[in-house]
This record gives structure tokens, C-alpha cells and sequence, in this order.
């Protein structure tokens, strides 16, 4: 890891795992964000799964598979720590690059994955009440409790089971009132 420098802006990056490991490699390293508090520094962990229709027992099934078995895709800030909790997961066999250096995915490789440079400029900052204009919470009303311009999502409280609950949405997806 020592050729590798630090660098502010997250980026993305390929791991190999094991061939089936695929969601249960996400899964521990969301464990281990969430534990070890690294969410500034580990934006995102995806499996990129897409449609596929098949023809099985003279009826056609729709179900998703993986588009790339045995890769996990990680948006993160490379420094020694995420390199370290990434490296030492249960399933990872490593990073894609030469030898032990990480090499960042380009914008380019990541299109075809849907994820976008694209960032929403937003007329809203904490504190401030908006309206989500579509996803499941469409038509909720909430006050703004945390921004992460990084993931360009919000953070609002809805009332979920009676009770208060936190809950992301994509900046495309609110609006100021």
C-alpha cells in the first residue's frame, strides 16, 4: 500500500472475491463502515446486478443476475486504513491493479455501471423543509437533518411504525418548499 498515496476525492475501485461471495462481501463492509464510523470515507459498496429474461419450463422468468461475478465495486477515499478494511475482509482476494497497487476506475468504465459524474446543484441546505418529488417516499414532507454531498443524497426524519426514522433520498429526488 505504500505506492499508493492519499487522495481526497473518492473514487472507484474494483475488488476481486470469491465467486458467489459477491453480497456477502457489500454486506460485511457495510458492517464495518457503520462500525468503524468510516462513512466520509467509504461512500458506496455495489453489486451490479441487471435484467434477465429466461426461458424455464416453457415460461419466461425475469430475475437479476450479477454483471460482473465476482467483482465488488467500491466509491472510496484510498488512504491506508479504507485499503486495510477492504483488503482484510472475509471473501476479498484483493484489489484490480498490479500487484498490490490499487488502480482507480475512470468515469468512462463506470457509466455503463449507471453511475454518473453528474452532480444535482440543490437550492437547499440543513434545516431547510422539502418535498420528495418521487421514489417511494414521494409527497413526504420533512426537514433536512444532514446532507452528504459526496453520495448527493439528503437525510430526513419520517414517521415509519410511529416513531421517527431517519431515511436517505437522492438530491433528484426532493425539492425546497
Amino acid at each position: 500500500m505504500a505506492e499508493t498515496k492519499d487522495t481526497k476525492e473518492p473514487k472507484w475501485f474494483a475488488v476481486h472475491t470469491y465467486s458467489g461471495y459477491e453480497k456477502k462481501v457489500k454486506a460485511n463492509i457495510d458492517k464495518t463502515i457503520e462500525n468503524r464510523h468510516l462513512e466520509e470515507q467509504i461512500i458506496e459498496v455495489r453489486v451490479p446486478m441487471h435484467e434477465v429474461t429466461e426461458l424455464k419450463n416453457g415460461a419466461y422468468k425475469t430475475s437479476l443476475k450479477k454483471m460482473f461475478p465476482g467483482y465488488v465495486f467500491i466509491n472510496m477515499i484510498m488512504n491506508d486504513d479504507t485499503w486495510y478494511v477492504v483488503r482484510n475482509t472475509r471473501g476479498v482476494t484483493g484489489f484490480v491493479g498490479p500487484g498490490s497497487k490499487p488502480v482507480p476506475l475512470s468515469d468512462a468504465e463506470m457509466l455503463p455501471l449507471g453511475v454518473a459524474k453528474d452532480h444535482v446543484q440543490v437550492d437547499f441546505e440543513k434545516g431547510d423543509t422539502i418535498r420528495v418529488i418521487a421514489g417511494a417516499w414521494a409527497e413526504t414532507i420533512g426537514v433536512i437533518q444532514s446532507m452528504n454531498t459526496q453520495k448527493q443524497t439528503v437525510t430526513i426524519n419520517v414517521e415509519l411504525f410511529g416513531r421517527e426514522t431517519p431515511v436517505e433520498i437522492s438530491f433528484a429526488e426532493v425539492k425546497k418548499i
